[in-house]
This record gives structure tokens, sequence and C-alpha cells, in this order.
């Protein structure tokens, strides 16, 4: 069975509306963080792309794919902390394809 406490490229995150943890990439704003996020196929309030779960109408959160550096499913329900950014320095050791 996949782990499902493990960071993954975001090329092979789910893009059908389901909730998704999301690492965000340090940057000027500050450092890396989590965050709950889905794809959005896109409505008038805004086009295609990755929102963050706390958008609503007239207040999109959109993260460009530059800013989202991995993703995990959503944990289950008795996890009892959201886990740690990735901190690893290349993208490529996602997936267990660094070892």
């Amino acid at each position: 069975m996949d782990d499902p406490d493990r960071w993954r490229n975001m090329a092979t995150a789910p893009r059908d509306g389901s909730r998704i943890l999301v690492t965000i990439r340090a940057s000027e704003q500050g450092p890396a963080e989590v965050d709950l996020a889905y794809w959005s196929h896109g409505d008038q309030f805004a086009g295609e792309g990755w929102r963050a779960s706390d958008s609503s109408p007239g207040h999109i959160i959109e993260y460009a794919e530059p800013e989202l550096k991995c993703w995990m499913p959503m944990p289950s329900a008795n996890r009892t902390s959201m886990p740690s950014p990735w901190e690893g320095d290349d993208d490529e050791q996602l997936d267990g394809s660094g070892i």
C-alpha cells in the first residue's frame, strides 16, 4: 500500500478538485509552509489553477505552479498535527528517486 504520509512530486498531484496538502516553497515572503489546496478548473471568479482551500468567491488565493514544491494526500482523521514542509533541495528526491 502506498504511504499516505509521504511528499510527492507536484506533477503527480490530482487535478480533480480533491483537497490535498501542499508544500509552498520558501520565498522572500517567508519560510516554506504547508497549506490545504485543490485544483480548480476555473469559474467566473478566477481561471484554472491551484487554489487554497480557504478561498471564497471574491477572495481567491491562487498558487502559481512554481510556488508549490510537492503534495501529499489528506491525512487520516486520527493524525494529531500537520506534517512539516518538504525541506529537500532537489525535486528529484521526491517519490524516492533520489536514492
